[in-house]
This record gives C-alpha cells, structure tokens and sequence, in this order.
C-alpha cells in the first residue's frame, strides 16, 4: 500500500510545489513509483516544473471531481520530463488552469469525500509506492482531508515570525488529527543563519522533528521553476539535500 505525503504550509511562497517536485524525483530516482496530485486548485502550478504545458492537458482534478472523467484519466506520465533517467516513474494530475475552472472552485467548491475516493483509486490502479499531495496553503476542508489521510505530513515554513505562529496552528491541528508522521522542513534560510541554531530552535518550539533546514539557493532562484531542480544540477549540494529528505521520508 502507498504511502500517503502531504506537503503542506500555512502560508504561500514557502516553495511548497518545488519542494514537492524534488522529493518525487528523488524517490523516484530510488525506483519508486510516484504519484503527485496538485490540489492547490485556487492557484496550481507544479505542472511548470515537469515542464508539462497546459495545451497538452486533456482532463485535470477538476473534471475528476466534477464527475467528467475518471481519477486515471486526469494522470500524466511524467518521469521522461524529469531531465535525467530514474528507474521509477512520476505521475501528476494536475489541476486547471482554466480561469472559468478556477472561478467555479471558488464559487460552488467541491465534494471533498470524492477527492479522498479519487486518491484511493489512483494509488491502486497505478500501483503507487508514494502519493504526494502538495496542498493548498492554509487550513480548509480540503486540507484538513490531506493531513487528516496522511501517512506522512511534510510541512514547510520560513524562519520569520508570521510562519513560527501559523505553523505552530498547524502542528496542532496535525496533532489532533493524530497524522501518524510530522516532519518539519525550514526553507529558504538566510546564509547568514546558523542551520544548527535554526534545527535546534525549530525542534524545541514544535518538539516534533526537523527533516531539514533548506538555504536560500540563488540557482534555484535562477531556475525559476523552468524544471526539478535536483535533475538539473545532480552534484549540487541543495540537491543532496532534498535526496536526504526523500530518504526521511522512505525510512519510516
């Protein structure tokens, strides 16, 4: 059975959708068959870093959850735009971009029961090792689904103090849905932070573990998601990095 991964953030702009894209790599790099689902559907994006144009996108989760196809259909084989050969596979099912798509989301919303349906039906008819969720930022019924499925939480926050509050909620609402797995990932830190300092004061705020403390990277900056990163520069030591992360979450 698949093990289920959120990656989540109380706020945007933490680098939620690349950070997703990197473990996928990763794991699949490891052999691992990888599904990841884009359920910010207010604001997608993580197609643009497995370079897959929305032109080429027949169905997406919107017409999964609006009952026009099935959840196999909204899939897209996506290891071949990863930039390097891996031995196991990515799927996404990307959400639209469709402004008309968009704007009936947040009009009528969705059947949140049939998203948790859709993942189940996923994970078994592409035989999934992994399912990554990148989630929408903040906490509503969508992602209070996510954590709540989760076998893993990821949750991303930079070191500033807006996110040391809004994370602090979320841990708690993790917490009280008793999501079996917490890691925290502190991104974007300043060089001139203590990565030690910074690990040591994340984990005794939230007693929860830290994954890894990610530093501001300007050729990720540079790349502006224009594909994963990790494929892109192997040797990179962001990218050793984001392969430690996967392992964390592989070794359970």
């Amino acid at each position: 059975m698949a093990d289920i991964v959120s990656i989540h953030s109380f706020r945007g702009g933490t680098g939620k959708s690349n950070t997703t894209a990197n473990i996928a790599a990763m794991l699949a790099a490891s052999g691992h068959r990888v599904g990841v689902i884009d359920t910010d559907i207010q604001s997608p994006g993580i197609h643009v870093l497995f370079a897959l144009d929305p032109s080429e996108v027949t169905y997406s989760l919107n017409d999964f959850l609006w009952e026009r196809c099935s959840i196999r259909d909204a899939a897209y084989d996506v290891t071949g735009r990863l930039g390097q050969p891996v031995s196991g596979e990515v799927h996404l099912i990307p959400s639209s971009l469709r402004t008309g798509e968009i704007t009936r989301i947040l009009r009528d919303g969705y059947d949140v029961s049939l998203l948790n349906d859709g993942l189940q039906t996923l994970i078994s008819e592409l035989s999934l090792d992994y399912l990554l969720i990148d989630t929408h930022p903040g906490l509503n019924e969508e992602t209070l689904l996510s954590i709540a499925i989760s076998d893993t939480l990821v949750l991303l926050m930079r070191p500033d103090h807006q996110d040391y509050q809004g994370t602090s909620v979320t841990v708690e609402v993790a917490r009280s849905l008793e999501v079996p797995r917490l890691l925290l990932v502190v991104n974007n830190t300043p060089a001139a932070f203590d990565v030690a300092e910074v690990e040591a004061r994340v984990s005794q705020t939230y007693q929860c573990e830290v994954a890894a403390v990610i530093q501001h990277c300007e050729e990720l900056m540079t790349l502006a998601s224009a594909g994963v990163f990790s494929m892109r520069y192997p040797g990179h030591m962001l990218t050793e990095t984001y392969r430690r992360l996967a392992a964390r979450i592989e070794n359970r």
